[in-house]
């Protein structure tokens, strides 16, 4: 559970610069946000389906088109104050950054959210981007876990000449935290060394397991209660039938409401430090699996900050 801001005032307003979360403006009162969003449009190692740049900018316009209160909860999150901040610069002097300069500078900017106790949120973008954001909060707590929902594996140490290809994404993690696998359905074998024994569930076992047992499972093998985790969703954990636009889906993937369990039941049971939501490649306007992915987001920050509910109105 993702305690409230104890951090002094932020170096420069939360205002500044800033798109408004849902079309909601920031906190107006003095008080820091709670939360930040850092949209990282890159797209630079994908190497099939393209278009995981457009991701950030296609979640942020649907979730200003999407109902706020959260009906499971009660609730509506963005009162709790949440930033989304500029876009992170791809370029320098116009030349496209590396994936090596890209990870330097989500690490960098993730690093300085937590110091001033900001819950870190990435909207990719392609799942390499998850790196810096992970080797920044495994950096601030030690004792990091990391709770991947994807249909890859990620695990590969080098991928095309880089450690920051998007099928390394979850390789440092593997050989720096403790780190639990959920949906998997895609591997090489070259992969399978990085698995961590007991941490890897595979989208096969939890659908012939019954959710509430193998979500139960897989929250367990984070940690304790109270173990600082980083959670990242790749969106083709998902089945195509829910959210076909990623850039490399796979079929036989998690379904809604086992996306959502395991998520809130990881929150529930763990201190949340950030996470990230990644691989959306809209393909058409008004994409639905764009507005899935938003409310994918939206579903998270709740869970997350944990907002107190509202009462119902009085009947006239």
């Amino acid at each position: 559970m993702m305690e409230p801001v104890q951090s002094g005032p932020l170096d420069r307003p939360p205002t500044a610069g800033v798109r408004h979360y849902a079309g909601e403006p920031v906190l107006t009162d003095g008080r820091p946000p709670r939360a930040v969003i850092l949209p990282v449009p890159y797209d630079g190692t994908s190497t099939w389906g393209k278009g995981a740049d457009k991701g950030p900018e296609a979640l942020l316009e649907a979730l200003e088109n999407m109902e706020l209160f959260d009906i499971e909860t009660g609730s509506e999150v963005h009162g709790e104050g949440i930033a989304v901040l500029e876009a992170l610069p791809l370029e320098l002097d116009g030349v496209a950054k590396s994936p090596e300069e890209v990870c330097a500078d989500v690490r960098r900017q993730v690093g300085d959210w937590l110091g001033k106790g900001i819950l870190p949120v990435l909207v990719g973008g392609e799942h390499s981007v998850s790196i810096g954001a992970i080797q920044a909060c495994a950096a601030r707590e030690p004792g990091l876990s990391v709770l991947q929902l994807d249909a890859h594996s990620d695990l590969r140490r080098i991928f095309h000449g880089s450690a920051c290809n998007h099928a390394c994404a979850l390789h440092w993690a593997a050989t720096h935290t403790r780190l639990v696998q959920v949906g998997i359905r895609s591997t090489e074998a070259e992969e399978r060394h990085y698995e961590q024994e007991g941490n890897v569930f595979h989208a096969s076992h939890c659908h012939a397991t019954p959710d509430a047992e193998w979500i139960t499972a897989a929250v367990q093998r984070l940690g304790p209660v109270d173990t600082p985790v980083y959670i990242t969703v790749d969106l083709d954990v998902f089945d195509p039938a829910h959210l076909p636009e990623t850039g490399t889906p796979e079929p036989g993937g998690l379904n809604w409401y086992q996306v959502t369990g395991l998520i809130r039941a990881a929150a529930q049971r763990h201190r949340v430090i950030g996470f990230d939501v990644v691989e959306l490649a809209p393909r058409m306007e008004r994409s639905p699996s764009a507005f899935t992915a938003a409310k994918l987001l939206h579903k998270m920050l709740t869970y997350v900050l944990e907002p107190e509910p509202i009462e119902a109105p009085t009947k006239i």
